[in-house]
């Protein structure tokens, strides 16, 4: 490897790709890294921690009616200023850059703005200068897409609406996974009139179908206008904003329209094709279980290859690269009962196998399922109540799907998912005691199976 620059040319600071520069330079080796946007890649820039800290601001608006309706707290008239969230967020995510910024130089990888692009399996060439490497990893991640109808030039996606001028008094989000429910939630928060369009039956395909319907409820009491099997055919601008035109020949009218219908891997135009890498027809690169390309030398790593599409998982998926490479550990990334959050209000925590999954997997299956109104609505009136679900192998008796819909949803099922990757038993919960009164005891004191 000597006769060569670097040992490994990683392209795309995100997450993974700074995570498997770090840890492969801790390990030994000559690490460069080009970014041609913004160090941190979409989760801290466009993606995890700008929206979580837009959805702690949308809570307050909930947070003070309950504090003046059950609570005893009397809250003067309060206001919303977007342009005082938009600013201190961006304040943040610069600082987050810096702190990116500083990992990789304190590991001594070289960081080199601009665009790379892959000239041969040995060569990357970044703003007309070659470099010569060992290993390439691909980390550049996905980028929002959006559906080619006419006037699509008129939406905005998850890219840009942490940077509007001002917030709309009326959105529509267009899209049924978690980003656009979420979104969907986080605007209503902030007093937007929100109505959300998808095409299918409904929304959070691949979530389980407790969780879907539930949440569904939630949303629609909170005052969401959710519209399935619903979809735009075309966008026109307006005086006033945009109008939509929707596949039941109604219109709708607001000040913005967010596409959230699915991200694609950026792939495209970085020399992959030409040096014989495989593609998918989505454009994902092709991997092994090692995250090795069609190429020996070219590796991909986190939302590029479209395996589970979740920061932790690249950051996991960076780790395995470091120690295959450059510790004599080959490692594949472990993709099972991999937990998730979806930060909707009331939020979703998942780990396991959904009960479709389940039921596909192990045939006999019991179900566990209990709904109700949390300790603190009950001072309230609140609307809100909590759905928590687990999925148990009957022959094994092994726990294998939790699911939770209500507030610290994501908090509680991170703690389990502990259990369920432990391959705990449904009599491993049946014996740890609870902790009263919480909601999170709830999956430690279901007994009797809805379905066998």
């Amino acid at each position: 490897m000597a006769d060569r620059e670097f040992d490994l040319f990683v392209i795309g600071a995100g997450s993974g790709g700074v995570r498997a520069a770090r840890f492969s330079a801790d390990r030994g080796a000559r690490v460069a890294v080009a970014e041609e946007r913004y160090l941190g890649g979409t989760c801290v820039n466009v993606g995890c921690v700008p929206k979580k800290l837009f959805v702690y601001a949308s809570h307050f608006r909930d947070e003070m009616e309950s504090a003046t309706s059950g609570f005893g707290w009397s809250v003067p008239s309060a206001s919303f200023d977007w342009p005082t969230l938009r600013d201190n967020k961006t304040r943040e995510i610069e600082r987050l850059n810096g702190i990116f910024d500083g990992l990789l130089r304190d590991a001594g990888v070289q960081h080199i703005d601009g665009r790379a692009t892959i000239v041969d399996a040995h060569t990357v060439e970044v703003e007309g200068t070659r470099y010569s490497t060992e290993n390439i990893l691909v980390a550049t991640g996905g980028w929002p897409t959006v559906p080619e109808i006419p006037g699509a030039e008129h939406a905005i996606t998850s890219n840009e609406i942490f940077f509007l001028d001002e917030l709309p008094r009326k959105a529509i989000i267009v899209g049924g996974g978690y980003i656009a429910a979420e979104f969907a939630c986080i605007l209503h928060g902030l007093g937007v009139e929100v109505t959300q369009l998808y095409r299918g039956p409904l929304f959070l395909r691949g979530f389980d179908d407790d969780v879907r319907s539930h949440l569904a409820e939630q949303l629609r009491s909170r005052g969401i206008d959710l519209r399935f099997d619903t979809n735009v055919t075309a966008i026109e601008k307006t005086e006033s904003g945009i109008s939509a035109k929707l596949t039941d020949g109604s219109t709708l009218d607001a000040g913005q329209i967010l596409y959230a219908t699915g991200r694609h891997p950026l792939s495209a135009n970085l020399g992959l094709e030409d040096v014989g890498v495989e593609l998918a027809p989505s454009g994902a690169i092709v991997v092994d279980e090692i995250s090795r390309t069609t190429i020996p030398s070219i590796w991909a790593i986190g939302d590029v290859t479209d395996r589970i599409n979740l920061t932790p998982v690249a950051l996991h998926e960076g780790v395995c690269i470091a120690e295959t490479l450059f510790n004599d550990n080959p490692l594949s990334p472990d993709h099972e009962d991999v937990p998730a959050a979806v930060f909707t209000q009331p939020p979703v925590g998942t780990v396991g196998l959904t009960e479709t999954q389940a039921r596909e997997r192990y045939g006999e299956v019991e179900v566990y399922r209990s709904t109700f109104q949390a300790l603190r609505q009950t001072l309230t009136g609140g609307w809100e109540r909590t759905m928590m679900k687990l999925l148990v192998d009957k022959k094994s008796d092994r726990v294998v799907g939790l699911h939770m819909v209500g507030p610290e949803a994501g908090e509680i099922v991170q703690g389990f998912a502990v259990a369920i990757k432990a391959g705990s038993t449904k009599a491993d919960f049946d014996a740890t005691i609870g902790i009263h009164p919480t909601s999170a005891e709830e999956f430690v004191t279901m007994r009797t199976p809805v379905e066998g």
